[in-house]
């Protein structure tokens, strides 16, 4: 099956920001093991990245209703790419699979705030000190203002579902300071966007 198979599910996005993404990645994922990403969306990114680290086994996830898509582009992709999980930030009882880096794109601005503190709890349960969780999307900074773009965004998800929205960079990070991970890199990226990189720490 190729990539213009009408049964795929496509967002355009996936193919413009996947190499400046691959290049912090390249930086920050570990040289084997297991990448646990969360938020797989289209599976786009999924055949993409685990074609790129064949030393890394990539498990996507997502809620169950995306998974039978993310699925068709693991066709393409290499052994080292899953089967996907389903897996719900929102979950009163969410646990992650073992992993030695989690990855999560263009999630934490849909998925409602409990999401964002559960996905830090969890991630405490699963990394070890010195593994990282990624993070990339649109970010609030207390001392500059949302750019225009993020504005109108933030807008559009907050009509389309009020518990979502731009996250507070201050607040995603205190959360995860309280959860035993500390900031190693915020870069910016194209249209407005971030690279969060957070490192767990060992407990003092």
């Amino acid at each position: 099956m190729n990539s213009s198979s009408p049964e795929k599910p496509y967002a355009i996005a996936c193919d413009r920001n996947r190499e400046p993404i691959l290049a912090v990645l390249r930086q920050c994922l570990p040289k084997r093991g297991r990448v646990l990403e969360i938020g797989s969306g289209t599976g786009q990114h999924a055949a993409y990245f685990s074609s790129v680290f064949p030393d890394l086994e990539w498990l996507p996830s997502d809620l169950q209703e995306n998974l039978e898509g993310i699925s068709l582009w693991r066709q393409e992709a290499g052994d080292n790419c899953l089967a996907p999980i389903s897996l719900d930030l929102l979950s009163d009882n969410l646990k992650l699979p073992q992993a030695d880096a989690i990855v999560c794109i263009n999630t934490l601005h849909i998925v409602a705030w409990k999401g964002a503190c559960q996905l830090f709890a969890a991630a405490r349960d699963v990394l070890v000190p010195e593994q990282g969780i990624y993070l990339y999307g649109p970010y609030r900074y207390a001392d500059r203002p949302l750019e225009p773009s993020n504005v109108q965004f933030d807008q559009w998800l907050k009509a389309r579902d009020p518990a979502s929205g731009i996250r507070n960079f201050e607040d995603l990070t205190q959360v995860a300071q309280d959860q035993g991970f500390v900031l190693d890199d915020d870069i910016p990226m194209p249209a407005n966007n971030r690279s969060i990189c957070f490192r767990r720490v060992a407990q003092q």
